[in-house]
């Protein structure tokens, strides 16, 4: 298939605030206490990829708002109820499941980050949180770790979804949001 038969979706912030959000988290995961200075430099970075995305979310283009893909859970519970049955619409941009999955994986990586903050406050008098003293640092690390270990649980329904969409839909999501274009809707 050649580029004139398919259209521009996912734009160029968009696709590297992903990509850079996969690599942010995977340092992020495996590091922590080891090599604690990587692990808090790539949580500063995965917290400003978040403040980005959250911004892009209002400033970028179609299908980078979240206007144009929010929902219902509702509706993304039917969706998901017709993903089973086969009988799931195509969407050009984000389906309804998927919008759900972005807000889940927002929020998520959002409290595992400032959660994050306040444990290195805590745990080594360092950071925005510094010196906020250590009475709470088991319950800042607990919820840390709970988040962080969640968002994993996410990426992974993430990835199934995404493979699964791809199957039924005969195309590789992937490859789209690596180079940004997708088959249009009327194919």
């Amino acid at each position: 298939m050649n580029s004139q038969e398919l259209c521009k979706v996912w734009d160029l912030p968009l696709r590297i605030f992903h990509w850079l959000l996969v690599i942010g988290f995977l340092i992020c995961y495996v590091t922590e206490d080891e090599l604690l200075a990587v692990h808090v430099w790539s949580g500063y970075g995965v917290f400003g990829l978040l403040c980005f995305r959250l911004l892009w979310g209002f400033l970028g283009s179609k299908y980078a708002r979240f206007s144009s893909f929010l929902c219902k859970p509702t509706t993304a519970i039917r969706y998901l109820q017709d993903l089973r049955h086969k009988t799931a619409t195509r969407y050009l941009g984000h389906n309804p499941a998927g919008a759900m999955m972005i807000v889940f994986l927002l929020i998520s990586l959002l409290i595992t980050t400032l959660t994050g903050v306040a444990v290195y406050g805590a745990d080594q008098n360092a950071g925005p949180l510094a010196g906020i003293g250590s009475a709470n640092e088991a319950l800042w690390e607990d919820l840390h770790e709970l988040f962080a270990n969640f968002t994993v649980a996410l990426v992974i329904f993430h990835i199934i979804g995404v493979i699964v969409e791809s199957y039924l839909h005969g195309e590789n999501l992937v490859k789209s949001m690596w180079s940004g274009y997708k088959k249009p809707s009327d194919q």
